[in-house]
């Protein structure tokens, strides 16, 4: 929990997130009503679904094959993959994306709810939804990604989210795009369940670090390089080390 815990503290999207949630967590008290509960709830489902959409459709896209762009899928999620222990990858490089994600939503379910709830109100009850409901979800989120990759004792909770989130970087990286305990459901909802015999199919020992990309392909090799990665993912040997001889020792 510590370990895990100090992570999270250290993170720079949760650190800008965190002014903005205190401030949703006063409205909610001071200007109380019960149409924040129903915000709130709207706030959390609305984050899950984003986590999904943003992991499968975004994070697993096609791989770009501009360098300066495909540099920053690396660094926002390729690399997590390559290196899924290495806390420097657990999020993108960018801090800041999730605080400019939050105020662009917030101004559109602002202008949403503007005619039938009025200016104020519709820039509160969405505040309250976003700020509070939505990045309580997110670091719930962050929280599960974060156990499931540190090394510590971790109960029944810990074990759970572990070996679902782990079947994803192992297993089948085209399956279980949800990570927050619980949300199973959305996955199935939309067919990326992890199938076993699936996985089986899919599964590929040189490329499953890689989302599928060959370890030596060019835009890998050039965005290590970029972030000053010079180990290989996991410390495995490339194809062609593989089959060279070994020096003999002296």
């Amino acid at each position: 929990m510590k370990a895990t815990l100090a992570i999270l503290i250290n993170m720079g999207t949760l650190q800008r997130l965190f002014p903005f949630w205190l401030i949703g967590v006063f409205a909610f008290f001071y200007w109380f009503t019960p149409w924040f509960l129903l915000a709130l709830v709207y706030g959390a489902i609305l984050q899950f679904f984003v986590e999904y959409v943003m992991h499968r459709f975004l994070y697993h896209r096609e791989p770009p094959t501009e360098q300066s762009v495909f540099n920053d899928l690396y660094r926002s999620h390729i690399g997590h993959h390559e290196f899924p222990n290495d806390a420097e990858y657990f999020t993108g490089g960018d801090h800041w994306y999730a605080l400019r994600f939050a105020m662009v939503s917030l101004a559109l379910h602002s202008l949403v709810l503007w005619p039938f709830l009025g200016f104020g109100t519709a820039v509160l009850i969405s505040y309250v939804a976003l700020f509070v409901g939505s990045v309580s979800a997110f670091t719930f989120y962050e929280y599960c990604h974060t156990l499931a990759h540190v090394n510590v004792p971790k109960g029944w909770f810990g074990q759970r989210v572990t070996r679902s989130h782990l079947a994803h970087h192992y297993q089948d990286h085209q399956a279980t795009f949800h990570v927050s305990f619980g949300m199973g459901w959305i996955d199935r909802l939309f067919g990326t369940k992890h199938d076993r015999d699936v996985a089986r199919k899919r599964f590929d020992r040189d490329t499953i670090l890689s989302m599928g990309m060959d370890p030596e392909d060019l835009r890998l090799v050039t965005a290590r390089k970029a972030f000053g990665i010079t180990k290989l993912p996991r410390g495995k040997l490339t194809r062609n080390q593989a089959t060279e001889s070994p020096k003999p020792s002296t």
